[in-house]
């Protein structure tokens, strides 16, 4: 059993009569046109919910965790994009340097978390312990035991300090994690994101998932649950994942403030230089 509430897993897909086997059920893949105009209202929503943070001072993390190629970059990008890059910070901490492993295991992490009215989206967290250097063998199995057992304390400081913390763990059929790595690696755009800690973990699919079902044992708990929801369709997931963000925040109304915005005055003006220096000619 998992302690806390039942686990919150939001699926829509169904079974499909005739389906191949090894082939994902579901429904059609969301297209581009179709996940345009469903994110857009919801980030004139986002936006209604950074000016509610700003307006009460409060401070909201959003974890994102998930196998590689889950699509947790995506979400965050649509997520952030339209939001105050000084108010919304996205986190992605590289491995930890000699002195860091040296540190409590929480400091590096716990030096970003928000001040009032801050979001900040963690792209991998503190969770890191329980999965990658779990199963890849980057620390022993006594810290990683240490660490499930301590992570629901450090939540419960945060949640008691009135910081508003969402777990979300994107999941992803191997299926659809074998296309995106070699998307990766077909795509020179995208090979940046294929590391070799990457195609090691492409044997280990299954020691992963025995570590994410221990870390959702140890650390799904009521004051700090975990939410799953289905990636094998990114744009859904993500379409997903936000309305429940939203569904699940405190009220968040807050009022728009008054702008005052008189006419120029004038004819507009051209950009004048009093030095030798000009602009670059133009791209064709």
């Amino acid at each position: 059993m998992v302690a806390g509430p039942d686990l919150r897993y939001d699926r829509r897909m169904k079974k499909s009569k005739g389906k191949k086997p090894g082939k994902s059920a579901g429904p059609a893949r969301l297209g581009k046109g179709a996940y345009a105009e469903m994110l857009e209202p919801l980030q004139l929503a986002l936006n209604d919910m950074a000016r509610w943070l700003q307006h009460t001072g409060k401070r909201l993390v959003i974890v994102f965790e998930g196998r590689d190629t889950a699509g947790k970059g995506g979400v965050i990008s649509a997520i952030a994009e339209t939001l105050n890059p000084r108010q919304c910070k996205v986190v992605a901490l590289a491995k930890p340097s000699d002195r860091e492993r040296s540190q409590w295991y929480f400091q590096r992490y716990a030096a970003h978390l928000p001040a009032a009215g801050e979001i900040v989206l963690m792209d991998r967290s503190w969770y890191n312990r329980a999965g990658v250097e779990r199963v890849m063998g980057f620390c022993t199995e006594d810290e990683a035991k240490a660490f499930l057992k301590h992570v629901p304390v450090f939540e419960q400081l945060l949640v008691d300090d009135d910081i508003l913390l969402f777990k979300y763990w994107l999941t992803v059929d191997q299926e659809h994690q074998e296309e995106r790595f070699a998307d990766r690696l077909a795509d020179p755009l995208k090979r940046w994101k294929l590391s070799p800690v990457d195609l090691q973990a492409r044997s280990k699919y299954a020691e992963y998932g025995r570590a994410r079902d221990a870390m959702l044992r140890a650390t799904h708990t009521p004051h700090a649950p975990w939410t799953l929801v289905d990636f094998n369709d990114q744009r859904r997931g993500r379409i997903t994942l936000i309305r429940h963000l939203l569904d699940h925040l405190p009220e968040h109304d807050a009022p728009a403030p008054a702008i005052d915005f008189p006419p120029l005055g004038h004819e507009p003006l051209r950009e004048r230089f009093g030095t030798p220096l000009k602009p670059i000619p133009s791209a064709d």
